[in-house]
């Protein structure tokens, strides 16, 4: 498995991914990430396809106890390739990413994704808060829970 930087190359299998797990990625919004320097895209791939992707965000603002700062954005893993390492992957070249540019990063989920959770565990994440929304993401369920790690010595635990 290598992991690198996605381009412009990669929105068709960026869509394709996105389609075949029934979810929708706006591909004009994933290029204005891939274009901003403070954002980080990337793509994981097996025997040179793409097999996952996943990206950054940073908020500018606050929003009760959400910080200003770098969150770790979405990831998807073409069906065909989960239970292998990729989502890992991805989150680990996230965070190496995100090490090198602030002491903590955050991350939203819907409180009822358990293998989400339990993923980001891994690398130190532990829960902040519950909400309905946190920033501009409101969760299906009406149950978010925002976490946090600190990314002083950061690597993954085994």
């Amino acid at each position: 498995m290598r992991v690198r930087p996605a381009g412009e190359d990669d929105l068709a299998s960026i869509a394709g991914i996105e389609r075949r797990a029934a979810r929708g990625a706006n591909l004009d919004q994933v290029r204005l990430a891939m274009a901003d320097p403070g954002r980080f895209v990337v793509v994981a791939t097996i025997d040179d396809a793409v097999a996952g992707w996943a990206k950054t965000h940073w908020w500018q603002y606050a929003d009760g106890p959400a910080p200003v700062g770098h969150y770790l954005g979405g990831i998807t893993v073409d069906p065909a390739a989960r239970r292998r390492g990729v989502g890992a992957a991805l989150t680990q070249a996230r965070m190496d990413w995100i090490s090198g540019r602030a002491s903590f990063v955050c991350y939203v989920v819907n409180a009822t994704n358990a293998a989400s959770i339990a993923l980001h565990r891994r690398w130190g994440f532990h829960e902040v808060a519950r909400a309905a929304s946190f920033h501009t993401i409101r969760f299906t369920g009406g149950s978010g829970v925002l976490l946090r790690a600190g990314l002083d010595g950061m690597r993954q635990e085994a």
